[in-house]
C-alpha cells in the first residue's frame, strides 16, 4: 500500500484512522441520512484532495482511514469534514434540524491514530468488521 504522494519539495504517505461521533451519540445516521453523509464525506474529501482508503458510517459514529496531504493538519481536515458535512446534513434533513437545533450534528472531539502504529491492513480489517454483511463498496453505511 505504498502510494506516496509528491509535491515540489516533499514526498509523503500520511494515513490516519479517524473516528467521530454524533452529538449525544444519537443514532441518526441510518438510512438516507447515512447514505447522504457518505456521499458528502466523499465530496468534501475530493475537494480537499484527501484520499479515503476505507470508511464506515454506523448509526452514531464515523470511521475513516484517510490520506491527508503533508501541508494540511489533521485537525484542519477533521474540522472541514465535520463542519461541511454537519451544515449540509442539517440543512437537508428537517428531522436532524429538529433534534440538533443548536446547529451541531457531531460531538466536539474526534479520535485519530496514524496508520504507522498499526499496519493499513489491520485498520482496513477493523473497519471492514464494522459493516453489515451485504456487499457495498469501500465506504459503507451500517
Amino acid at each position: 500500500m505504498r502510494d506516496y504522494k509528491a509535491g515540489s519539495h516533499t514526498v509523503w504517505d500520511c494515513k490516519y484512522h479517524l473516528v467521530w461521533i454524533t452529538k449525544c451519540r444519537y443514532p441518526v445516521l441510518a438510512g438516507d441520512v447515512g447514505l447522504w453523509a457518505r456521499e458528502l464525506l466523499r465530496e468534501i474529501s475530493r475537494s480537499m484532495e484527501l484520499t479515503i482508503y476505507a470508511g464506515a458510517i454506523n448509526r452514531d459514529h464515523v470511521h475513516m482511514l484517510i490520506g491527508i496531504s503533508s501541508n494540511v493538519s489533521v485537525s484542519k481536515a477533521v474540522q472541514y469534514l465535520k463542519g461541511k458535512s454537519s451544515h449540509k446534513l442539517l440543512s437537508e434533513f428537517p428531522v436532524l434540524k429538529k433534534r440538533y437545533w443548536g446547529q451541531h450534528l457531531w460531538g466536539r472531539g474526534y479520535w485519530v491514530s496514524s496508520s504507522g502504529n498499526v499496519t493499513d491492513e489491520v485498520w482496513k480489517k477493523y473497519i471492514e468488521d464494522q459493516k453489515p454483511e451485504e456487499p457495498d463498496d469501500d465506504f459503507r453505511v451500517v
